[in-house]
């Protein structure tokens, strides 16, 4: 029996990844740097401009409906949806959550390929920044290592 034991690096075959990044316009100034934290990170791992393709929505509910027809398109090997929701005063926080969170799971419980959930859900708008590039790190840099990851996990389960 083997055991499947995950490695950041090196990404031997992420040269052979085609990857949708696909981020909300909602708190830009939040999923500008989580964009760049990913495509920085594809870059990183030996990913060209040929193989990363980016696309906007305008905010976090839209995520799943881009990330359904990219993966309609047969052309991703993986997508990473980015976002961000700040809590307000309003119920609205819980319902888009809820909606994105339920989307995406569901993308990944019926199609063949990843899609990684980069969608901050946060109490205040110094969450985000501590997430999107602050003290806390590059939620957009985990994302990309994730879709790396099970990329890396899809090509060994194809080959058993």
């Amino acid at each position: 029996m083997s055991t499947y034991a995950p490695q950041i690096n090196p990404f031997a075959k992420a040269r052979d990844m085609h990857v949708a990044v696909v981020r909300t316009l909602w708190n830009s100034h939040i999923t500008e740097p989580l964009m760049a934290g990913a495509l920085d990170e594809f870059k990183r791992q030996g990913l060209g401009d040929d193989v990363i393709d980016t696309f906007e929505v305008p905010g976090a509910v839209e995520l799943t409906f881009a990330a359904s027809k990219l993966i309609e398109s047969g052309l991703y090997d993986a997508i990473v949806v980015l976002g961000c929701v700040i809590r307000g005063g309003t119920p609205h926080f819980d319902y888009v959550c809820q909606s994105v969170t339920q989307g995406i799971t569901h993308l990944n419980s019926e199609c063949d390929i990843p899609v990684i959930f980069g969608v901050l859900t946060v109490d205040c708008e110094q969450d985000a920044l501590d997430r999107a590039g602050g003290k806390v790190g590059n939620k957009g840099t985990e994302a990309a290592q994730a879709a790396l990851l099970m990329f890396d996990f899809a090509q060994k389960v194809e080959n058993l």
